[in-house]
């Protein structure tokens, strides 16, 4: 089976996390992917005390399906070579600051000048235009700069980033969705296009529908920990084993079967519980009753009884349980060979595709492994 992007060639300038986790997403659905690092390598080949086999963890997770060729683009053979390069790619990824590459002589405009067709994204911590534009940015930055971790944490432990990098993660995702959009269009208009996408922009249409709170109360959404600003219950409780669960209830139906699986059915009849505007308004006092009702029982027993009574619930898993399942290990888990860091798991793209499944070709690569064996294909000369 090929992929959807099977014979699409991408160029890959970008380093560190949002960029590279675009052109993985577009490696892994078939296209073929150039990377292009500096002598010194993409920046995150070294972030980091966790290095498999001379490799950062950062690096590892987000450049399988890659090529990795060396050029010095602060040398003119280097630029020279990067424009020859992008004459025969389909499209160009890049996550420098807005204007880097234009001063280069390698940015959108002169690309396209021998390549109507070539789609090139670039992916920047605010934008082409405006205020912040020459500002520096990484995912901390942007989720403080985007309000995101004014919704994170407690009123008593104040904003707080989140535990994975969001901000990231969802510019890439729009980044690869614009370039499909392009490709698309390509087809019928034979014309490329440039397709922008802030992580600042990304990252404030993620809080998606919290703004909707925002626009109608004028108020930012309270942090709560893990409670619902809108919702109750909806938290965490601690179990006997000092474990703990996730419950909703956001419907009647999910308090019911709540109500059931706790013994607490009388609190349906309670009225300071008996509609969530009454629950909210006593979240304290529903709050305490879950606790004790939890706090009775092992995990394990709350996930049978729960489970049972078809509520909507998790345990709170480490990494090791998460990993360990079978559900998540099987359908997401594949391990491929690298050279130095030898027998190495990294997670399979989500997306399934029936006829054109996403796949897992290529480890991810040695700094400058390929760069005799691509430009030899390309028939360009070695730099």
């Amino acid at each position: 089976m090929t992929g959807v992007l099977d014979g699409i060639r991408v160029l890959d300038l970008t380093q560190m996390v949002a960029g590279p986790l675009c052109t993985m997403l577009l490696g892994d659905l078939g296209a073929e992917v150039i990377k292009v690092e500096p002598p010194t390598g993409d920046t995150s080949r070294d972030i980091g005390v966790n290095r498999p086999g001379g490799e950062s963890d950062y690096f590892l997770s987000l450049n399988r399906n890659k090529r990795s060729i060396v050029l010095d683009l602060k040398a003119a053979n280097g630029i020279a070579m990067l424009k020859a390069l992008a004459l025969q790619c389909d499209i160009v990824v890049e996550n420098f600051r807005p204007g880097t590459l234009d001063k280069l002589g390698i940015g959108y405009e002169t690309l396209r000048e021998g390549h109507r067709g070539l789609i090139y994204c670039a992916l920047s911590g605010f934008g082409q235009d405006g205020p912040y534009r020459d500002r520096p940015a990484l995912d901390p930055v942007i989720q403080a700069m985007s309000g995101l971790m004014q919704l994170n944490g407690t009123a008593s432990s104040g904003p707080l980033k989140t535990g994975v990098l969001i901000s990231d993660f969802v510019p890439p995702l729009f980044g690869t969705i614009g370039i499909l959009s392009a490709l698309y269009t390509r087809k019928t208009s034979g014309e490329g296009q440039r397709v922008d996408v802030s992580m600042l922009d990304a990252t404030v249409f993620s809080m998606v529908p919290r703004e909707g709170y925002y626009f109608s109360t004028g108020r930012t959404p309270e942090r709560l920990g893990n409670a619902h600003y809108q919702i109750a219950p909806w938290n965490t409780y601690e179990t006997s084993d000092h474990r703990h669960v996730m419950v909703v209830a956001h419907t009647a139906k999910y308090w019911k079967a709540l109500l059931a699986a706790t013994g607490r059915d009388a609190l349906g009849d309670d009225p300071r519980f008996r509609t969530n505007a009454d629950r909210l308004q006593n979240r304290t006092l529903l709050d305490a009753e879950l606790a004790a009702a939890f706090a009775t029982g092992t995990l394990a027993a709350w996930t049978e009884r729960l489970g049972a009574s078809d509520a909507l619930f998790s345990p709170v898993r480490d990494f090791e349980e998460v990993f360990a399942d079978p559900a998540v290990r099987d359908a997401m888990v594949q391990t491929v060979t690298h050279p130095t860091a030898g027998e190495v798991p990294i997670l399979r793209n989500p997306i399934r595709l029936s006829a054109n499944p996403s796949t897992i070709r290529r480890a991810p690569p040695l700094l400058g492994q390929h760069t005799d064996e691509v430009l030899r294909e390309l028939d360009l000369p070695r730099v």
